[in-house]
């Protein structure tokens, strides 16, 4: 009984942050972003293609989170945006605190949209809120179709659904219409797109759906 009570607190807790977080990027009217998936499966490139078609009509940061290195924050960095790093020195995740401290870095009045590439994986990045308005979900092709049935909490949250290296769909046994399927019956209201970072494919639907809830 007491793990139980340990860890409803710390959700508590997290949760309490998570509205604070909310509300101050709402006031600010800055659209925080929550891209989650697993290790290789296009967030950073899926977030830098974001970038080059939006960045022309909005200010944005980013937040970068890795369990250690720096390597994608650089390549964030080279596209002349404001880039902070955070390392989370081995856990699996991030809580709205950690974004609670690295948000001074940031000079609010001067940004638009904040995306943060959560630690990759399908499991503990979906049951902590971050502060964010939307949760994207990243699934690759190469994955496999059996994600949304074997990490459900991740696909039940997300508000979108985006499927990279969509170009490889012919070589890969990846049935798209069984992730549609499970996805929806999760969660009827995900968007769901189709997206090859590499070619460009897909990207300006994704652009057109994030448009919609620029504040």
């Amino acid at each position: 009984m007491r793990e139980i009570k340990v860890v409803r607190q710390i959700m508590e807790w997290n949760e309490d942050c998570h509205n604070e977080l909310h509300n101050e990027l709402n006031d600010k009217k800055v659209l925080m972003l929550n891209v989650m998936g697993s290790p290789g499966g296009g967030k950073t490139t899926l977030i830098t293609r974001l970038i080059e078609k939006l960045k022309d009509k909005n200010k944005i940061g980013v937040i970068e989170a890795d369990l250690a290195g720096i390597i994608d924050a650089e390549k964030m960095a080279a596209m002349n945006i404001p880039v902070v790093q955070l390392d989370t020195a081995g856990a699996c995740h991030i809580e709205a605190m950690s974004i609670k401290n690295i948000l001074p870095e940031f000079n609010l009045e001067a940004l638009d949209i904040i995306f943060v590439e959560n630690i990759g994986n399908l499991v503990c990045p979906a049951e902590f809120n971050i502060g964010e308005d939307l949760k994207i979900a990243i699934l690759s092709i190469p994955e496999g179709d059996d994600k949304v049935e074997k990490y459900p909490l991740m696909f039940a949250k997300a508000n979108a659904l985006v499927l990279t290296k969509h170009d490889l769909v012919q070589y890969f046994k990846f049935d798209v219409n069984r992730v549609i399927k499970n996805a929806k019956a999760l969660n009827e209201d995900i968007e769901i797109f189709m997206v090859n970072s590499e070619t460009g494919e897909g990207i300006l639907e994704v652009v057109s759906y994030l448009n919609k809830y620029l504040k």
